[in-house]
Protein backbone atom coordinates (compact mmCIF):
# COMPACT_ATOMS: atom_id res chain seq x y z
CA UNK A 1 0.00 0.00 0.00
CA UNK A 2 1.54 3.41 -0.89
CA UNK A 3 2.34 5.97 2.18
CA UNK A 4 0.09 9.11 1.95
CA UNK A 5 3.69 10.93 1.00
CA UNK A 6 4.05 9.31 -1.96
CA UNK A 7 0.28 9.27 -3.55
CA UNK A 8 0.86 12.93 -3.12
CA UNK A 9 4.08 13.68 -4.23
CA UNK A 10 4.07 10.69 -7.33
CA UNK A 11 1.27 12.41 -9.27
CA UNK A 12 3.05 13.66 -12.39
CA UNK A 13 1.55 17.11 -12.54
CA UNK A 14 1.97 17.72 -8.76
CA UNK A 15 5.44 16.88 -9.21
CA UNK A 16 6.28 19.09 -11.44
CA UNK A 17 4.56 21.89 -9.97
CA UNK A 18 6.50 21.24 -6.31
CA UNK A 19 9.35 21.41 -8.63
CA UNK A 20 8.45 24.56 -10.55
CA UNK A 21 7.64 26.08 -7.17
CA UNK A 22 11.08 24.53 -5.22
CA UNK A 23 13.23 27.21 -3.64
CA UNK A 24 10.26 30.44 -4.41
CA UNK A 25 7.00 31.86 -4.11
CA UNK A 26 4.16 31.74 -6.62
CA UNK A 27 0.70 32.61 -6.39
CA UNK A 28 -1.63 30.45 -8.58
CA UNK A 29 -1.06 32.66 -11.55
CA UNK A 30 2.66 32.50 -11.14
CA UNK A 31 2.64 29.14 -11.04
CA UNK A 32 0.56 28.64 -14.38
CA UNK A 33 3.09 30.78 -16.57
CA UNK A 34 5.71 28.13 -15.40
CA UNK A 35 3.27 25.72 -16.13
CA UNK A 36 1.11 26.78 -19.04
CA UNK A 37 0.26 23.29 -20.46
CA UNK A 38 -1.73 22.57 -17.25
CA UNK A 39 -5.03 23.45 -17.35
CA UNK A 40 -6.13 26.34 -14.96
CA UNK A 41 -9.00 24.06 -13.35
CA UNK A 42 -6.22 21.40 -12.89
CA UNK A 43 -4.02 23.33 -11.34
CA UNK A 44 -6.29 25.09 -8.72
CA UNK A 45 -6.94 21.10 -7.52
CA UNK A 46 -3.51 20.28 -7.37
CA UNK A 47 -2.76 22.93 -5.69
CA UNK A 48 -5.33 22.70 -2.91
CA UNK A 49 -4.66 18.88 -2.84
CA UNK A 50 -0.67 19.81 -2.14
CA UNK A 51 -1.95 22.51 0.29
CA UNK A 52 -4.45 19.71 2.33
CA UNK A 53 -1.50 17.14 2.80
CA UNK A 54 0.61 20.26 4.09
CA UNK A 55 3.11 20.53 0.98
CA UNK A 56 2.59 23.80 0.13
CA UNK A 57 2.55 26.33 2.90
CA UNK A 58 0.31 29.50 2.23
CA UNK A 59 2.96 32.22 2.82
CA UNK A 60 0.91 35.41 1.71
CA UNK A 61 -2.54 36.48 0.88
CA UNK A 62 -3.84 39.62 -0.54
CA UNK A 63 -7.12 41.31 -1.75
CA UNK A 64 -7.02 41.36 -5.86
CA UNK A 65 -10.24 42.36 -7.51
CA UNK A 66 -12.91 41.10 -4.63
CA UNK A 67 -11.28 38.12 -4.34
CA UNK A 68 -8.27 36.62 -1.98
CA UNK A 69 -5.07 35.77 -3.68
CA UNK A 70 -2.66 33.61 -1.79
CA UNK A 71 0.98 32.78 -2.28
CA UNK A 72 2.51 29.41 -1.75
CA UNK A 73 5.97 28.01 -0.75
CA UNK A 74 6.66 24.53 -0.84
CA UNK A 75 7.54 23.07 2.80
CA UNK A 76 10.78 21.03 2.29
CA UNK A 77 10.07 19.13 5.50
CA UNK A 78 6.78 17.69 4.14
CA UNK A 79 8.69 16.81 0.71
CA UNK A 80 11.92 15.21 1.79
CA UNK A 81 12.02 11.50 2.18
CA UNK A 82 14.09 10.98 5.29
CA UNK A 83 15.78 7.92 6.18
CA UNK A 84 12.58 6.82 8.39
CA UNK A 85 10.64 7.27 5.24
CA UNK A 86 12.75 5.34 3.13
CA UNK A 87 12.63 2.33 5.33
CA UNK A 88 9.16 2.73 5.88
CA UNK A 89 8.38 2.42 1.60
CA UNK A 90 8.23 -0.64 -0.26
CA UNK A 91 10.53 -1.78 -3.16
CA UNK A 92 7.73 -1.11 -5.57
CA UNK A 93 7.32 2.86 -3.69
CA UNK A 94 11.33 2.85 -4.72
CA UNK A 95 10.94 2.26 -7.78
CA UNK A 96 7.67 4.58 -8.51
CA UNK A 97 9.50 7.39 -6.79
CA UNK A 98 13.13 6.81 -8.47
CA UNK A 99 10.67 6.53 -11.83
CA UNK A 100 8.85 9.54 -10.72
CA UNK A 101 12.40 11.56 -10.55
CA UNK A 102 13.55 10.18 -14.14
CA UNK A 103 10.46 11.25 -15.93
CA UNK A 104 10.10 14.93 -14.01
CA UNK A 105 14.37 14.77 -15.24
CA UNK A 106 13.41 13.92 -18.43
CA UNK A 107 10.19 16.48 -19.42
CA UNK A 108 12.33 19.12 -17.90
CA UNK A 109 14.95 18.49 -20.40
CA UNK A 110 12.92 17.97 -23.23
CA UNK A 111 11.34 21.13 -22.48
CA UNK A 112 14.35 22.89 -22.18
CA UNK A 113 15.38 21.38 -25.57
CA UNK A 114 12.15 22.32 -26.88
CA UNK A 115 12.80 25.84 -26.10
CA UNK A 116 13.84 29.06 -27.52
CA UNK A 117 17.48 29.41 -28.04
CA UNK A 118 18.30 26.39 -26.35
CA UNK A 119 22.27 25.98 -25.89
CA UNK A 120 23.37 23.36 -24.02
CA UNK A 121 26.84 23.84 -23.86
CA UNK A 122 26.60 27.55 -23.45
CA UNK A 123 24.20 27.15 -21.05
CA UNK A 124 26.00 24.72 -18.94
CA UNK A 125 24.32 21.45 -19.46
CA UNK A 126 25.92 18.28 -18.16
CA UNK A 127 25.13 14.80 -17.19
CA UNK A 128 27.35 11.98 -16.43
CA UNK A 129 27.61 9.11 -14.56
CA UNK A 130 30.67 8.63 -12.21
CA UNK A 131 31.48 6.07 -10.64
CA UNK A 132 33.34 6.87 -6.89
CA UNK A 133 35.05 4.11 -4.72
CA UNK A 134 33.90 5.49 -1.10
CA UNK A 135 33.22 3.14 1.97
CA UNK A 136 30.11 4.62 4.26
CA UNK A 137 31.95 6.97 6.37
CA UNK A 138 33.71 8.27 2.76
CA UNK A 139 29.61 8.56 1.56
CA UNK A 140 28.67 10.21 4.49
CA UNK A 141 31.32 12.83 4.65
CA UNK A 142 31.16 13.64 0.75
CA UNK A 143 27.34 14.40 1.06
CA UNK A 144 27.89 16.49 4.18
CA UNK A 145 30.95 18.51 1.90
CA UNK A 146 28.18 18.55 -0.95
CA UNK A 147 25.50 19.83 1.15
CA UNK A 148 27.83 22.85 2.99
CA UNK A 149 28.87 23.73 -0.90
CA UNK A 150 25.20 23.84 -1.71
CA UNK A 151 23.76 25.88 1.41
CA UNK A 152 25.19 28.86 0.63
CA UNK A 153 23.46 29.00 -3.12
CA UNK A 154 19.99 27.65 -2.22
CA UNK A 155 19.69 31.15 -0.55
CA UNK A 156 20.31 33.57 -3.63
CA UNK A 157 17.41 35.26 -4.48
CA UNK A 158 16.35 35.80 -7.91
CA UNK A 159 17.40 38.39 -10.24
CA UNK A 160 17.92 39.23 -13.92
CA UNK A 161 21.21 38.26 -14.07
CA UNK A 162 20.41 35.00 -12.59
CA UNK A 163 18.93 31.96 -14.49
CA UNK A 164 16.89 29.27 -12.31
CA UNK A 165 18.78 25.87 -13.13
CA UNK A 166 18.20 22.32 -11.67
CA UNK A 167 20.79 19.98 -10.42
CA UNK A 168 19.80 16.87 -10.21
CA UNK A 169 21.90 14.37 -8.37
CA UNK A 170 21.14 10.56 -8.37
CA UNK A 171 23.39 7.79 -5.76
CA UNK A 172 23.81 4.01 -5.56
CA UNK A 173 25.37 1.48 -5.89
CA UNK A 174 27.05 0.10 -8.94
CA UNK A 175 25.87 -3.78 -9.15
Amino acid sequence: MASPKSDILLHPVRLRMVLAMSGTRLTPAELSERLPDVPQASLYRHIGRLAEAGVLDVVGERKVRGVIERTYAVNVEAVSIGAEDADAMTTEEHHRSFAAFAAALIDAYGRYLSGPGARPSADGVSYRQIPLDLSDEELEQMADDLGAVLQHYLHLEPSPERRRRLLSIVMMPDT
